[in-house]
C-alpha cells in the first residue's frame, strides 16, 4: 500500500515539475542516421524526450529506493509471534 501511495505522490510531483521546468537540450547525430529516422516517420524529438525522461524517472525512483532502504534499515524487526497476535485482536476487537 505504501509502495502505491508513494508511487501515486511521485508521479503527481513529477508531472507537476515536468510541466513547469523545461530546459532544451541538443543532440548531434550523424546525418546517416537523421535521414533514416525522417524517411521512417520518426519524430526524433519526441522520442529523444522520452528516453530522457524514462532515464530520469527510472534514477530518481532508484535513489528514492536507496534512501527508503537506508531509513528502513535501522528499523527493528517485530518480535516473534507479533503478526498473529495483532490479527487476534484485530478479530476479537469487533
Amino acid at each position: 500500500m505504501y509502495t502505491i501511495l508513494f508511487t501515486y505522490m511521485f508521479i503527481n510531483l513529477y508531472t507537476i515539475l515536468y510541466i513547469v521546468m523545461k530546459d532544451v537540450i541538443s543532440v548531434r547525430v550523424d546525418k546517416k542516421v537523421k535521414k533514416i529516422l525522417e524517411e521512417a516517420g520518426v519524430n526524433i524529438s519526441e522520442e529523444v524526450r522520452r528516453f530522457l525522461e524514462d532515464l530520469a524517472w527510472k534514477i530518481e525512483v532508484r535513489n528514492r529506493i536507496e534512501r527508503f532502504k537506508k531509513e528502513v534499515y535501522g528499523i527493528e524487526p517485530a518480535e516473534k509471534g507479533f503478526s498473529a497476535k495483532s490479527v487476534r485482536e484485530d478479530r476479537e476487537g469487533d
